[in-house]
């Protein structure tokens, strides 16, 4: 693998884990500004998630600055109004693969609903920033990681099925919902699907940044009525 990517996957990582120490810092820059424990409490965790995710973001777009058209395996991409259609038609596709994991999670005894999609919500209404991240910068590195990187460098070794199988096993567990990994799984063998049968990353990305971006306004809309 390219060193580039070895530093992609280092700050995502990083970016994962830098919230032990970014947390408490801006509670403590707050605490300079006369801000109190509980005012910076959940404020920081929201303000952080956009540093970090902006950072890493930018890390990824500096590195891969010659890589966004080059195709996953040796083929021709798609001619750009091919891969357009099915951009769109991709996030029906993930829809559809989500609707179709969660009943097979229902039929199996598995709670509906999702904790981490019910805490970004939260994220979003203390500071409406952090939508930024869920719905934009954070489905772009997620595959790019995922995809483009982890899928990308399996899939020149294995078959689809296989390499898809890995990639999306280790996309639902960075999810962090181990009791959805069939869901996070159905969505992650999408995206690699989409990204192999165009050859170009830019289609994935963008159902994928159309789905969350569906997702959080129904979430909030949602919350907006019950409220009314």
């Amino acid at each position: 693998m390219k060193k580039e990517y070895w530093f992609i996957l280092i700050a995502y990582i990083a970016m994962q884990l830098s919230s032990l120490v970014g947390v408490p810092l801006l509670i403590y820059i707050g605490g300079l500004f006369g801000k109190s424990y509980h005012e910076m409490a959940e404020l920081s965790v929201s303000l952080w998630i956009v540093i970090s995710f902006s950072l890493t973001f930018i890390i990824s777009l500096i590195l891969l600055r010659k890589e966004w058209i080059k195709p996953v395996r040796s083929e021709k991409a798609l001619l750009p109004r091919e891969s357009i259609y099915w951009a769109v038609g991709g996030i029906f596709l993930a829809f559809f693969a989500q609707i179709a994991a969660a009943n097979i999670e229902y039929w199996l005894g598995i709670e509906m609903g999702s904790e981490n999609t019910e805490q970004i919500v939260n994220l979003i209404k203390t500071a409406p920033i952090v939508i930024l991240v869920t719905s934009i910068l954070g489905p772009i590195l997620e595959e790019i990681v995922f995809r483009k990187i982890l899928f990308g460098a399996l899939y020149k070794r294995l078959n689809f099925f296989l390499a898809g199988l890995i990639s999306s096993l280790v996309f639902s567990l960075a999810h962090g919902e181990p009791e959805h990994i069939l869901l996070y799984a159905a969505m992650g063998f999408t995206f690699a699907f989409l990204y192999v049968k165009t050859n170009r990353i830019l289609v994935p990305i963008f159902a994928h940044v159309s789905m969350n971006t569906i997702v959080v306004l129904m979430q909030l809309n949602q919350d907006l009525i019950q409220q009314l």
